[in-house]
């Protein structure tokens, strides 16, 4: 159904400040908010749910471990210029894991958000440069 949401869900150290992440530096919409426990947002057909430590998602498991940001799981955005969205968002003061990497289907990069969670900017091979101004992954 094109209508329907595919849903992600990230744990986050602070609701807001990933809100703001997502919307300032990818486009996304705020759906809602519950801060500081919960928020989504949208972009597209992904919806991002943002749980925060005091969300019901963030708390511990029979065992007594304690969900938390991070890993290497990530959302995975294709973009037409890895190099022109690399500079923008550097410039804009966002923490790469690593440097552009290219492989047989294209380049990649990791950038993390505020709280940990890796983000994929991945350039198909033979997909076009653009090397004046970045666009909006």
């Amino acid at each position: 159904m094109p209508d329907e949401l595919v849903n992600v869900r990230y744990m986050v150290d602070d609701v807001e400040d990933a809100v703001a992440f997502y919307t300032n530096h990818f486009g996304f919409t705020l759906r809602s908010s519950a801060a500081p426990a919960f928020a989504d947002v949208v972009r597209g057909s992904l919806r991002l749910l943002l749980s925060g430590p005091a969300s019901s998602a963030g708390r511990p498991m029979p065992d007594g471990r304690t969900p938390a940001p991070g890993g290497w799981n990530r959302i995975h955005f294709v973009v037409e210029d890895i190099a022109a969205d690399v500079e923008r968002l550097r410039a804009a003061g966002l923490t790469f894991r690593n440097d552009i990497v290219s492989g047989p289907g294209g380049q990649q990069i990791l950038l993390e958000d505020p709280s940990g969670n890796p983000i994929e900017l991945f350039q198909p091979a033979g997909a076009s440069s653009r090397s004046t101004t970045a666009r909006r992954t």
